[in-house]
């Protein structure tokens, strides 16, 4: 008996702030102001706003720094630069641009080292006129160069350094038509021919 008495003095302490709606069985308690409530119009249009900057990858951005760098070199494009010289190999053409400097050479806006993959047979094509001329680390090389691989590519530039040091000097041309610099290589792969398989290769024969 004396818990049931604890029970019910312990019930009839604690108070309850009800109201009895008219429906019958229901009872409506009042909602306390919470601290965190937001405003009734602010609630319905909450919102979450996320903002986020891509950052471009570092490729993008040495690419555009060397554009800069080439505009700041060559003022009025490639068209307005005095030592010029196009080469041509296979589908690839390139059009060069020789400024006084220390040997830089950038392709399509791009390292030459990045730009030929590191290979060292291009790499070396690209520098063969100015090793020639004993000015390998005298001179830039600035090139614009499209159609063709990479190979076609590089010979292109070795093409049009040379032509580009003939307005350097005309005395240039002795060695550099000595080492065959100046002649365009007319060699292109033979196209292919009805019947065989490639321009020259025949399917096997069969006798029967």
């Amino acid at each position: 008996m004396a818990s049931i008495t604890n029970l019910a003095s312990s019930l009839s302490s604690l108070s309850f702030s009800s109201q009895v709606s008219q429906r019958p069985n229901t009872i409506s308690f009042p909602r306390a102001n919470s601290v965190f409530a937001l405003p009734a119009k602010s609630a319905r249009r909450a919102s979450l706003s996320i903002t986020a900057t891509v950052s471009a990858p570092p490729e993008e951005e040495e690419i555009v720094e060397l554009k800069k760098y080439v505009k700041s070199r060559l003022p009025g494009g490639f068209a307005a630069q005095k030592i010029i010289g196009t080469g041509r190999r296979k589908c690839a053409i390139a059009r060069v641009v020789l400024q006084e400097g220390t040997g830089k050479v950038i392709i399509n806006y791009r390292d030459a080292k990045e730009y030929l993959q590191g290979n060292p047979l291009w790499l070396q094509y690209v520098k063969v006129p100015l090793v020639t001329l004993g000015y390998e680390n005298s001179y830039d090389i600035f090139v614009k160069a499209h159609g063709g691989g990479l190979s076609g590519q590089a010979q292109a530039i070795t093409f049009g350094v040379a032509r580009a040091l003939l307005k350097v000097s005309a005395d240039h041309r002795s060695p550099l038509k000595k080492e065959g610099l100046l002649t365009r290589d007319a060699r292109v792969v033979e196209r292919k021919k009805a019947g065989l398989k490639k321009a020259r290769k025949a399917p096997q024969f069969s006798k029967r």
